[in-house]
């Protein structure tokens, strides 16, 4: 991003075109819920800030998969891309994103029918198989493999990791990854990047993924390959804390930026803020999000940054957040051992170039003393004094103080930049008074008396010391009404609560699914009874009871070992007066009995062979449990969840 302004602008912004260099795509905006960019009327409200409590609990854990049952390290399939020296020249800006990563095309496993051919199936300790695919880009400082999806078994498990540290592994079920998939066809991606998975960040320039296939589950039912890898050829790491030596990143901002824990004044708003790193046209980009409180204090993780960086759900599939990316002390330029990543992307509700602003909805919780940021849709004053709290080119967590100039319009010009005039618009223009901002900035927001008023979409090109520099923000407060509904939700009705998460698990041994909506039971399962294969959230729901909800009941059959869950009190009822077999084990959580509210339906299997039933939110996963699995007696519809909180 190298956002300049014309020396008009410098000359006391006057009524004349202020030129930046492009730092967002202005397009048309694009909201899944239809658009209101030109809003008749802006509500003006406020909503403070929430702290996310120590006790919640986390959605991947430690598994004890790779210990109890696959002791021995699969021999992988070993591809080596080689050095890429053009690996810059091949980075295309993309809307003034900061580009950290370029895409590398495999040829050795660009088809289903290549990497499958190759895979070296080895068996696990309870009749399992697993193989891997080890891939190495010489001189990268990370490794993304885009692994595109044909058909993929909810109950595979994938480990994503560095060889040399299988332990430290990143381990995600199949179903889980059908999720983000679904999400990308749901919004209209039926392309090859929109059936495409990529994977973590293994931090180093090579990068292993291992595929775990249960008992029962034949080779062929996987059919997956990775046509393509993103290469990242920016050092976005930095030593921990207590670590001796420090090395430079190669993209560190510049010198004269201002350490935020120096300013403890402002710890809540930078607990709310996270570096951003996801995948665009199969480039790694760089950008910066706050985590946004809604009117009910619901806890559900939304997310802002800026439409020049997220602007479709599957570039927010891939989205990791580097949460408490700051030194643990002021200006000692290591890592916070504090800090944490989440991996598992994004919901994307709304998205616009009009205010250059995105509204996401995380897949997973934030991390426990992440901070909620409080908001506010009042008109922002001139002469107002505001912070910005910001990733510039993905380094520690930086701070800055300036003043609001007043409200400006802007739109693209013919030659890539954006005009800005002075006169009222959808842009907030700032300068300042002490620090600034900088590529990978992006996305970050405008706080003003603590609560964030707007968005960056971009600013002046600074060189130290810096002041008087400029930047412009998108405005919250026209933002503002095409995001209500999920800010300041009424929950008279109980829609705006946040869900709980129902996770899922499978027993290798005996072909049985379980769904717990309690994280201490889900600790307990994993803990002791290593035959259950952990495969994360399935779905969401209510532990509450709420007005146009129903009880899902709970049954534990105690000659099979099964569980079986119904929402239907006339099935409940038979189910007691026929079966002594099965125990009543009360209300599991509640859902709705027909479509709306955006749930997904509930779709339920019964398995013929062995009396069990099957539960799954997710249509692909429908579609390759009849396609492959004829004991399984499709039941259709159970009834309808939430795919996120």
């Amino acid at each position: 991003m190298t956002d300049l302004f014309d020396t008009t602008a410098r000359r006391g912004l006057r009524s004349v075109a202020l030129a930046l260099a492009l730092a967002g795509s202005l397009g048309l905006a694009w909201g899944q819920e239809g658009a209101a960019d030109v809003p008749q009327f802006i509500p003006r409200m406020s909503v403070d800030s929430r702290v996310q409590p120590q006790d919640t609990p986390r959605e991947f854990l430690a598994s004890r998969s790779m210990s109890s049952r696959a002791a021995v390290t699969p021999m992988p399939l070993r591809v080596e891309l080689g050095p890429w020296k053009d690996v810059r020249a091949a980075s295309a800006a993309v809307g003034g994103a900061l580009q950290v990563g370029a895409q590398r095309l495999s040829t050795q496993t660009g088809s289903t029918q290549a990497l499958g051919g190759q895979l070296q199936w080895e068996a696990s300790a309870d009749g399992g198989i697993t193989a891997s695919v080890s891939v190495r880009s010489e001189g990268a400082y990370g490794i993304r493999l885009g692994v595109e999806i044909d058909q993929l078994p909810g109950s595979a498990l994938l480990r994503i990791y560095a060889q040399g540290d299988r332990a430290g592994a990143y381990e995600i079920s199949g179903q889980r990854v059908l999720q983000l998939l679904q999400a990308n066809k749901d919004a209209g991606d039926d392309t090859a990047e929109g059936r495409t998975w990529w994977t973590p960040d293994t931090g180093g320039d090579e990068a292993t993924l291992e595929i775990d296939l249960p008992p029962g589950v034949p080779a062929d039912t996987l059919r997956i390959a990775i046509p393509r890898v993103m290469h990242v050829h920016e050092n976005l790491s930095l030593p921990m804390e207590g670590e001796m030596q420090f090395s430079a990143q190669l993209n560190e901002a510049v010198s004269c930026h201002l350490d935020s824990t120096c300013y403890d004044a402002y710890s809540s708003q930078r607990n709310a803020v996270a570096r951003m790193l996801y995948v665009k046209n199969g480039g790694g980009y760089l950008c910066t999000g706050t985590l946004l409180n809604d009117q009910a204090s619901s806890g559900t993780p939304y997310f802002i940054t800026a439409n020049h960086c997220i602007s479709s759900q599957t570039e927010a599939s891939s989205l990791e957040t580097s949460w408490f990316y700051r030194t643990p002390s002021c200006n000692s330029r290591t890592l916070s051992s504090a800090s944490k990543v989440l991996r598992n992307g994004a919901t994307l509700l709304y998205a616009t170039a009009t205010y250059d602003s995105t509204l996401l909805r995380l897949n997973e919780a934030p991390p426990a003393g992440a901070v909620f940021a409080g908001w506010s849709s009042k008109l922002v004053e001139r002469g107002s004094s505001m912070v910005g709290i910001h990733h510039p080119r993905g380094d520690l967590q930086k701070i800055s103080f300036g003043t609001v100039y007043g409200s400006v319009a802007c739109e693209p010009s013919s030659e890539g930049r954006m005009n800005c005039y002075d006169r009222s618009g959808g842009f907030n223009l700032v300068t300042w008074n002490r620090g600034l901002t900088e590529g990978g900035s992006s996305g970050s927001g405008m706080f003003l008396d603590g609560r964030l008023v707007g968005v960056l979409y971009g600013g002046d090109d600074q060189t130290c010391p810096a002041s008087g520099g400029t930047s412009i923000y998108g405005r919250f407060d026209l933002f503002f009404p095409n995001v209500e509904k999920w800010l300041a939700a009424d929950t008279s009705t109980g829609t705006g609560q946040a869900r709980t998460a129902i996770y899922r698990f499978f027993n290798r041994q005996t072909g049985a699914h379980f769904y717990t909506a309690s994280a201490s039971e889900r600790d307990y399962v994993v803990a002791t009874y290593p035959a259950f294969q952990y495969e994360n959230v399935a779905f969401y729901a209510s532990t509450q009871p709420q007005q146009g909800l129903n009880p899902v009941f709970r049954f534990f059959n105690t000659a099979s070992g099964a569980h079986f869950f119904t929402i239907s009190q006339p099935e409940r009822d038979y189910v007691l007066a026929t079966y002594p077999s099965f125990k009543s084990e009360g209300t599991s959580w509640y859902a709705q009995t027909a479509a709306g509210n955006g749930t997904v339906p509930m779709f339920r299997f019964f398995n013929m062979q062995t009396g069990t039933h099957f539960y799954t939110a997710n249509a692909a996963e429908r579609d390759f449990v009849i396609a492959s699995y004829p004991a399984f007696k499709y039941e259709g519809l159970a009834y309808y969840v939430w795919n996120s909180q």
